[in-house]
């Protein structure tokens, strides 16, 4: 018997609306229409301007600035469900609140927990996200989730460069799994930046585990809030004989003074995705579109394909 496929329908958050536009342009599809309603007090109410009884809904929101966005995101999931939607899969780009993964000191939360619970609860059937700060996460879902990676969008632009002595490197000890793996499409050496942090977003002190003299060095992560991290590690790198440094990071996060940090900082280029808006245009800051490869795993999805089939570089 042929596999019967629902209609599909995408819709976006307020938070995501630019890429979810391209995602739509690349998937063949328009963005399905809603609105969400907003009160004098900052409360909202999203509801949709069509039918979704009986749809395959994908919600594309990331939840950067967590709060209103994972509400709002919330909300719409609610608002599928209660409509007799009937699979809903929760596009979320970059998963906020990722870096509280563990009890890593006593009476803290584990928000990336907590939001996988109350995405769960409010009715997803599925996740597709991409990136996740620490990979166990996909563990806090008993539903599918589709993680997607970045690689397949960095490697090919890297490649384009024509680096002639690349080296990857790891701003800390927690990426070198990362550095390691995006490494083996280069067959390239990997070096790691020690860091220690007197706390959140300050650096104490940091220093490099391996040569980087005459190599061109790209330090690969996958979030960056204040670039405090990557302009030090970038800086020292240099200091330390390289010929350039660059960096890859999935999640442009940039809070605060991040931008500026970036500008004024030795390296040649920042290269992120789109999976969260940039505040502002910056010449040294180069933004690789996501738009295509979610589209294709949302066909997948719909069509009971292959996800790990999106991985190949």
């Amino acid at each position: 018997m042929p596999l019967q496929f629902n209609p599909v329908k995408l819709f976006s958050g307020t938070g995501s609306k630019g890429l979810s536009l391209k995602i739509a342009e690349h998937y063949g599809k328009p963005l399905g229409s809603v609105t969400i309603h907003k009160f004098s007090d900052g409360e909202f109410q999203p509801s949709f301007d069509e039918s979704v009884r009986g749809s395959d809904v994908f919600l594309i929101q990331s939840t950067y600035q967590p709060s209103d966005n994972l509400m709002e995101l919330l909300l719409m999931v609610d608002a599928a469900k209660r409509a007799s939607a009937h699979y809903i899969t929760a596009v979320v780009p970059y998963y906020g609140l990722a870096r509280q993964d563990r009890k890593d000191k006593p009476r803290v939360a584990i928000g990336a927990k907590l939001v996988a619970n109350l995405l769960k609860s409010a009715g997803i059937h599925r996740i597709m996200t991409m990136d996740l700060h620490a990979a166990q996460i996909q563990g806090f879902f008993d539903i599918p989730v589709d993680h997607l990676d970045g690689s397949v969008i960095f490697v090919p632009y890297i490649k384009s460069l024509g680096l002639k002595n690349l080296t990857i490197a790891s701003p800390d000890m927690g990426g070198s799994y990362r550095a390691r793996t995006f490494a083996k499409f280069f067959n390239a050496e990997v070096i790691i930046c020690d860091k220690r942090r007197k706390r959140a977003n300050e650096i104490e002190s940091m220093s490099i585990i391996g040569d980087v003299t005459g190599q061109d060095v790209v330090l690969i992560d996958d979030i960056c809030d204040t670039a405090g991290t990557l302009s030090k590690a970038a800086a020292l790198i240099m200091e330390n004989g390289a010929a350039s440094v660059r960096a890859v990071c999935t999640h442009a996060v940039l809070s605060g003074k991040a931008i500026e940090t970036v500008e004024n900082s030795v390296l040649t280029e920042l290269i992120v995705t789109d999976t969260i808006p940039l505040k502002q245009e910056s010449s040294k800051i180069r933004v690789l579109s996501t738009a295509s490869l979610f589209a294709r795993a949302i066909a997948n999805v719909n069509e009971h394909g292959s996800i790990s089939d999106l991985f190949r570089v």
